[in-house]
């Protein structure tokens, strides 16, 4: 058992920081999972109503990924990183990936016509952005 520590709380930029990377998170991770949750709903409402949600929903969503991008940037430069294990750096560079992985299949799925292709990258983007958010959960210590 080690010696207990002095709690602290987090300097401004830090709550800034982090917080504007758990919105953006909210937005992009939460908002699929309530889409998705929603379209079956939505479809009631006439053949466009889920691509004018989709398009509102990209209007929110878009930023809010560029905005998760550039805070992780700012969250990886705040660490010492300079000492990660190995462990570390493999689920760092994995998320990394995920990151990437979504936001491609997420793009795709607005841009192909076929549904089942349009299924299969809102899949895809969907499980991606989960595990980016699982993954950064890990490398937060």
């Amino acid at each position: 058992m080690h010696a207990p520590s002095t709690l602290e709380l987090a300097s401004f930029v830090t709550v800034l920081r982090v917080t504007l990377h758990v919105l953006c998170a909210t937005v992009w991770v939460g908002g699929q999972l309530v889409l998705a949750g929603l379209l079956s709903t939505v479809r009631g409402f006439g053949d466009g109503a889920p691509r004018a949600i989709a398009r509102a929903f990209g209007r929110l969503s878009w930023p809010a990924y560029w905005l998760l991008l550039a805070t992780g940037i700012w969250n990886y430069l705040a660490i010492d990183h300079q000492h990660a294990s190995s462990a570390w750096n493999a689920v760092f560079g994995t998320k990394m990936l995920c990151v990437v992985v979504a936001g491609v299949g997420s793009y795709v799925h607005t841009k192909v016509t076929s549904p089942a292709a349009r299924g299969a990258f809102a899949g895809v983007g969907t499980l991606a952005s989960i595990a980016a958010l699982a993954l950064g959960v890990a490398i937060a210590g």
